[in-house]
C-alpha cells in the first residue's frame, strides 16, 4: 500500500477540513491510503509550549513521516501571502532529506485557505512549492478539466485547491472547493498508484 502524507497547518480548522476532504479524494483510488498529519504552533518564546502530542486532531508530522511517504499534500493558512510559520520551521528542518534525495520524484501538491478573495492564496501556493522543488518533487496541480475552476465564485486555482473562510473564519467550505479538494487529492493518489 503506497501513502500519502497530508501535512498542514490549521489555526481555526479550515484548512484541516480541506485535509480531511483531500484524504477523501485520496482513498478513491485503490492502492493509495492517506495519512494526515500536522505541526505544532512556533512560539515567539524560546521554550518548549507544544505537547509531544496534540490533544486533539491529527498527530504531529515526524520527519520520518515525510521521508518515508509516497507524495505529499501539503497545506497551510494564508499569512500574507506566505505559507505559516510553524509549516515553514517543520521544512527548514528537511536538509538531511535534501542531502540524500528522500523526497526526489515523488509527487506533491498544495493547498490553502484565506479570510478574503484576494488575501494572497496563489502567492501562498507558489511559496509553499519553492522548498518542494528545491528536494525535488513533482508539483501536480489542478488542471482546467476540473469544472469548478471555471465556475467556482469561491476558492479554487490551477496552482492548487484553496477555500475562502470570510473575515470572521464563518464560511464554511463551498461545494466547489469540496470538490476541488477531493479531486486534488484524487489526482495526487493516481500520480502516486502509477
Amino acid at each position: 500500500m503506497k501513502n500519502i502524507l497530508i501535512l498542514y497547518y490549521s489555526r481555526h480548522g479550515a484548512t484541516q477540513q480541506m485535509a480531511q476532504f483531500i484524504a477523501r479524494g485520496v482513498s478513491m483510488v485503490s492502492g493509495v491510503e492517506a495519512m494526515i498529519r500536522t505541526v505544532p504552533e512556533v512560539s515567539p518564546e524560546t521554550k518548549k509550549i507544544a505537547d509531544d502530542i496534540p490533544d486533539s486532531g491529527a498527530p504531529y508530522a515526524s520527519l520520518s513521516d515525510l521521508a518515508q511517504c509516497d507524495g505529499l499534500a501539503m497545506g497551510s493558512p494564508t499569512h500574507f501571502g506566505n505559507m505559516a510559520a510553524s509549516l515553514k520551521y517543520f521544512l527548514e528542518q528537511t536538509t538531511e532529506h535534501w542531502f540524500s534525495g528522500a523526497l526526489v520524484d515523488k509527487p506533491a501538491s498544495v493547498f490553502t485557505s484565506s479570510s478574503s478573495m484576494h488575501g494572497g492564496q496563489e502567492a501562498t501556493l507558489l511559496s509553499m512549492m519553492i522548498p518542494l522543488l528545491h528536494q525535488g518533487m513533482i508539483i501536480a496541480g489542478l488542471p482546467y478539466t476540473e469544472s469548478e475552476l471555471l465556475t467556482t465564485t469561491t476558492g479554487g486555482s490551477p496552482y492548487g485547491a484553496t477555500h475562502v473562510s470570510g473575515s470572521a473564519g464563518d464560511l464554511v467550505i463551498s461545494e466547489d472547493e469540496k470538490k476541488l479538494c477531493i479531486a486534488a487529492g484524487k489526482r495526487l493518489a493516481r500520480l502516486v498508484a502509477c
